[in-house]
């Protein structure tokens, strides 16, 4: 082996082919390396993109459809349009008006949200929801699902207290870093009525096949909550994923047919 090619062996590059995150970064001598800047700026674009982009609401539309849960619904926020969403987080969170949902008072209820990546919920909103169908039914009831537009986590309260659902699983864009930008998580909430703290949901992040958590591991650990928080009467910080959770149960004990603890 030469020395020219021994110099140029980068000792870091088996590292990177283990981890999207920004290590080991190239310098040419007080500042990065050419390559890492323009590396940089590209994923700094890519970032905005994904919170800048609308959402593709017909095709997400037409994906839940296919769920066979019932037409699904489209709602938006207070927020109105993008530019106002992000400087108000507040009207992201209510409605932009009376919510006009019908009552099912199903025992779960399914919220898609552009969030802060809408290309995150293009590209994984439908397989996920898929596989929380199948992780849940029939043991549990679901009621159409709903896409909601310059949505905040908080307005699956006022959405899923209008269905009359017991829980409600908001499905959301997560916001993107300049490694990930197609990040979805899921927000589980029991009871769900306006003014829920973040403390009484449960999150489950980094679903985003092949480099983060995969629909199904994703649906079952849904499944494992919501089983907790239906025995327990409440969601939030004193409800834990359990690592042991890998394979999806019947209806856990003290859980009736007619939706009411026993």
């Amino acid at each position: 082996m030469t020395n020219e090619t021994v110099d140029s062996i980068d000792p870091w590059d088996r590292m990177r082919s283990h981890t999207l995150a920004r290590i080991g970064l190239r310098r040419a001598g007080d500042t990065l390396a050419t390559p890492e800047v323009l590396a940089l700026n590209a994923s700094h674009a890519l970032a905005r993109d994904a919170v800048r982009t609308p959402l593709e609401v017909a095709a997400v539309h037409a994906a839940l459809a296919e769920l066979e849960l019932g037409d699904p619904v489209h709602v938006t926020s207070a927020a109105g349009d993008r530019d106002r969403y992000l400087r108000r987080p507040d009207l992201g969170r209510i409605p932009s008006g009376p919510l006009e949902l019908c009552s099912s008072g199903a025992d779960l209820a399914l919220v898609v949200c552009d969030g802060l990546s809408a290309t995150a919920v293009t590209a994984h909103a439908a397989g996920l929801c898929a596989a929380l169908v199948e992780a849940f039914a029939p043991d549990y009831s679901l009621a159409p699902p709903v896409i909601a537009t310059q949505a905040r986590v908080a307005l699956g309260d006022h959405i899923g207290r209008t269905l009359g659902a017991r829980a409600v699983l908001v499905v959301i864009g997560e916001r993107p870093g300049l490694s990930v930008t197609d990040s979805l998580g899921i927000y589980l909430t029991y009871a769900p009525q306006p003014g829920r703290a973040d403390s009484e949901r449960n999150c489950i992040s980094n679903i985003r096949p092949p480099h983060g958590l995969s629909y199904a591991d994703a649906a079952t650990v849904a499944r494992d909550l919501i089983d907790q928080m239906f025995r327990a009467g409440r969601s939030g910080v004193s409800i834990k994923a359990r690592a042991s959770a890998t394979a999806l149960p019947s209806r856990p004990p003290g859980i009736s047919s007619d939706n009411e603890i026993s």
